[in-house]
């Protein structure tokens, strides 16, 4: 007998999640699976707290800044640590890729989880811009430009500013991002 993996769909998930079976667990659809979050410990919480503060004050009331909250994806629904959106009316649906300029994940525990299946997750349903802040190494890795599934650009800062492409109304500091402005 072979070992199949159920892929949800994100009809399924939503139903997990109305039906209450999700209620007090920490998850994500990410690619079919439903996925454990891990933790974060408090430089993590702290940095994202502090970098969504700087990013909304640069950004124009035409986007919002959405913190550990979903967006809806062909087959995934990631909650990124910060989210820039474009502003609209989310009442009856979470933003979609579509909606979304900019990815920033915070890792530690889940960088490597963040540098492949998010990266892959994020490309796929092109996204434009993803960043990932390394707190292990304390750099910042850039993705940008998604095509066939991947992103063609990656570039890693370890110092000075990175100015987002996808709203270039967006600049901040590595050491900003990484809690030591």
């Amino acid at each position: 007998m072979s070992i199949v993996a159920v892929k949800w769909t994100l009809e399924d998930y939503h139903q997990l999640i109305a039906a209450g079976v999700l209620d007090n667990k920490s998850v994500e659809l990410l690619q079919g699976e439903v996925v454990q979050i891990n933790p974060e410990a408090p430089l993590h919480s702290n940095c994202i707290r502090q970098s969504a503060k700087l990013v909304r004050k640069q950004v124009s009331a035409d986007y919002e800044v959405s913190e550990a909250h979903p967006i809806t994806l062909s087959d995934s629904e990631p909650e990124p640590d910060i989210a820039l959106i474009r502003a609209g009316n989310y009442d009856t649906r979470h933003p979609g890729a579509e909606d979304t300029l900019l990815v920033i994940e915070f890792a530690n525990t889940s960088l490597e989880k963040d540098l492949e299946e998010k990266r892959l997750t994020y490309a796929r349903a092109g996204i434009v811009e993803y960043w990932v802040v390394d707190l292990r190494d304390r750099r910042v890795i850039v993705f940008r430009t998604p095509l066939n599934g991947d992103y063609q650009s990656r570039q890693v800062f370890a110092a000075g500013a990175i100015a987002s492409l996808a709203c270039p109304e967006v600049s901040i500091t590595v050491a900003a991002l990484l809690g030591t402005p």
